[in-house]
């Protein structure tokens, strides 16, 4: 019997489940002998009998489902046959899918090596797409639970958590095919592998064993969960997010290590989902990168909602005992107590970079202290063909920011130009609720650079928007140059404050004066209206103006 074999890369799967399925297909055809399947590295491995089948026949069966589309027909190596490009793209993250676009529009033969998780990186896989989406879910539960109106009593609600989870499941597999894997669907000067690439030296990189070349290379690979070194940490079988968001059984109780944003966002979103939720910091309140502020409004939402936080606790051990997880921890007092974790706990510590697997040292490239690859506003290294863009450098870690850093790197490296990035107006949003925004500098800020400042805060509870919605949670502030009058930074704490920041952002970036923000038309009974009250502030008692008065 002559045997032939094909090798296929396949879109539209979503997990080792799709890969069986494909397989039960295609053994329905006779001829075909062997069929393998891999849902990680996206391909499909068939061998078959020519007399009594084909390569278009097994393509057109695969194409004739529903989900899932033949992309290409690989080498048996799983590259494109070829190991010279004028770039290669290490990640496959938002700064990649960027720089690849990019890339293809400038005629660019291209490589994309991705390892560890999904195309598309953190951001819709286990990031920003799942994460809100189980935030909006949480304040569907609060808002059915919770009424603002004396005249209205919630009647509480039924949560099927296992089926919020399946849904941002699917939610996620159809965000991560449509915007990235199906973008680029199309583009003929680029190849896709699934693997782990390490350098060699700055003009090669070898995966799984074979060796690719490239004029330039931008490294793209993010960041993941740093894992502190707590004795016994390695022995309980802790989550993160990544961990966390699959998780289709509600757990009784989580203990979250940590109070940035992302052990917050968790905090909020899951407390409201119906787990029981605690918070360890070891710093002295949640947020710790903000002024105390932003802290104390966001800390009396937290503990309204029954959330428990502990400050200025540090663990020191973790021991599992039956089913329960005990946390050994040092008090503020400097006593020890020991935590019992009847559920899960979460590690939420911080991120670092995904720069261990990559030989960095057999090339030199320069790292800052906390182990980011250093760049500069142009995203350059130190060395001249290798660029760097994403949450894996020392710029902010933004999906947003990602994608602009990797579009001009490809430029720059390509192009001839000097694009930079400019982050002294970035605008950004911690989406707890009340939400956190921000842009430009705060007052430590301003201060620690020497310029000359004031600040206005607006509280809530003076905005006609949030008075008529019966909801005065949190502030506006904004800080002013008093030598210019210019806006210089804005902080947000309001439900929904993440729609204000963009506008302040773009004051800041364009020079407009405080003045001009008082003098400008806002509708009234809009929380935007809240930037020209804080900006009169600064001159006026608001409360003793009439509405809508200037």
């Amino acid at each position: 019997m002559n045997k032939e074999t094909i090798k296929l890369n396949i879109t539209g799967m979503t997990c080792d489940h799709c890969a069986t399925g494909i397989e039960k297909l295609l053994s329905k055809n006779e001829g075909v002998k062997e069929a393998n399947v891999s849902y990680p590295k996206a391909t499909c491995e068939c061998s078959f009998d020519p007399a009594k089948t084909s390569k278009e026949e097994i393509i057109n069966t695969i194409n004739g489902t529903k989900n899932y589309r033949v992309k290409s027909e690989l080498p048996e190596n799983g590259s494109s046959g070829k190991n010279q490009f004028d770039l290669i793209i290490i990640g496959g993250g938002s700064a990649a899918f960027s720089a690849t676009i990019k890339a293809e529009s400038l005629g660019l033969s291209t490589l994309m090596v991705n390892g560890g998780l999904d195309f598309g990186g953190t951001c819709v896989n286990v990031g920003c797409v799942p994460s809100k989406n189980l935030i909006r879910a949480g304040e569907t539960v609060y808002h059915a639970t919770h009424s603002n109106f004396e005249g209205i009593k919630p009647k509480g609600v039924d949560i099927d958590f296992a089926q919020i989870i399946k849904a941002k499941k699917k939610l996620v597999a159809t965000l991560q095919e449509k915007k990235y894997m199906d973008v680029v669907s199309d583009f003929e000067n680029l190849t896709m592998l699934k693997g782990w690439a390490k350098f060699k030296n700055n003009k090669t990189i070898e995966v799984d064993g074979k060796e690719y070349k490239a004029i330039k290379f931008l490294i793209a690979t993010g960041a993941t969960t740093n894992i502190p070194t707590i004795e016994g940490l390695d022995k309980i079988d802790y989550l993160t997010n990544v961990s966390l968001f699959d998780l289709e059984e509600k757990p009784e109780s989580l203990t979250i290590m940590g109070a940035g944003y992302i052990g917050l966002e968790i905090a909020m979103a899951y407390n409201r989902l119906g787990v029981k939720v605690r918070i360890i910091e070891f710093t002295d309140r949640v947020l710790r990168t903000q002024t105390p502020d932003i802290s104390e409004a966001l800390e009396t939402q937290i503990r309204k909602e029954g959330i428990e936080i502990l400050p200025n606790f540090r663990a020191v051990k973790f021991k599992k005992q039956g089913n329960e997880t005990i946390i050994h921890c040092n008090c503020p007092d400097g006593s020890f107590t020991q935590i019992v974790e009847k559920g899960r706990v979460v590690i939420a510590t911080g991120t670092k970079a995904n720069t261990n697997q990559l030989g960095l040292d057999n090339i030199g490239l320069e790292l800052t202290q906390s182990g980011h690859i250093a760049v500069n506003e142009k995203m350059e290294t130190n060395l001249s063909n290798i660029y760097a863009a994403g949450d894996v450098t020392n710029t902010p870690a933004f999906v947003y920011t990602a994608a602009f850093e990797g579009k001009i790197a490809v430029e720059n490296a390509f192009s001839g130009t000097e694009n930079k990035a400019d982050y002294s107006s970035l605008p950004w949003v911690v989406f707890t609720d009340p939400q956190i925004a921000g842009a430009g500098l705060d007052e430590a800020q301003a201060e620690a650079k020497g310029i000359p400042f004031e600040v206005s805060k607006l509280e809530l509870k003076d905005v006609p928007r949030a008075i008529a919605a019966n909801d005065t949670r949190g502030f506006i502030k904004l800080i002013r140059n008093t030598e210019t009058d210019k806006l210089i930074g804005a902080r947000v704490v309001a439900p929904e404050g993440g729609e204000l920041i963009q506008q302040l952002s773009m004051a800041i970036k364009y020079g407009i004066t405080v003045k001009d923000l008082a003098d400008s038309f806002y509708p009234y009974l809009t929380l935007g209206e809240g930037i020209k009250l804080a900006a009169i502030t600064f001159g006026k008692d608001v409360s003793k103006l009439s509405c809508c008065a200037s």
